[in-house]
């Protein structure tokens, strides 16, 4: 497995990271406005932005003082291309045993 995609996987398995990941699902949002209502404080999470960055699954934009943080759809898709390789094998796997049974029936 990649790098990035192997560092992705890793960032999500921690709940809190999980939990950041999928607040800026929903829209991109300040470090403050993600560290309202986690039990953790705002330095944690810019450690938590910092490892999901790092891991290619969230960027940054400046607005003013303060950073914007949204998710990195190029990450997301590193992911989604390891796993759907694992679906394509599968869905192989099921066609063949599906036209040995026609085949045998």
């Amino acid at each position: 497995m990649a790098t990035h995609q192997s560092a992705g996987f890793a960032a999500l398995a921690d709940p809190t990271r999980r939990a950041v990941f999928e607040r800026l699902a929903r829209r991109p949002l300040s470090v403050q406005q993600i560290a309202d209502g986690l039990p953790v404080s705002r330095p944690a999470v810019s450690q938590h932005l910092k490892v999901l960055a790092a891991a290619g699954l969230v960027a940054h934009d400046r607005d003013g003082t303060r950073r914007v943080y949204r998710v990195d759809m190029r990450g997301i898709a590193a992911m989604r291309g390891y796993l759907d390789r694992f679906w394509d094998h599968a869905l192989a796997a099921f066609k063949a045993a599906a036209e040995k049974e026609e085949t045998d029936a």
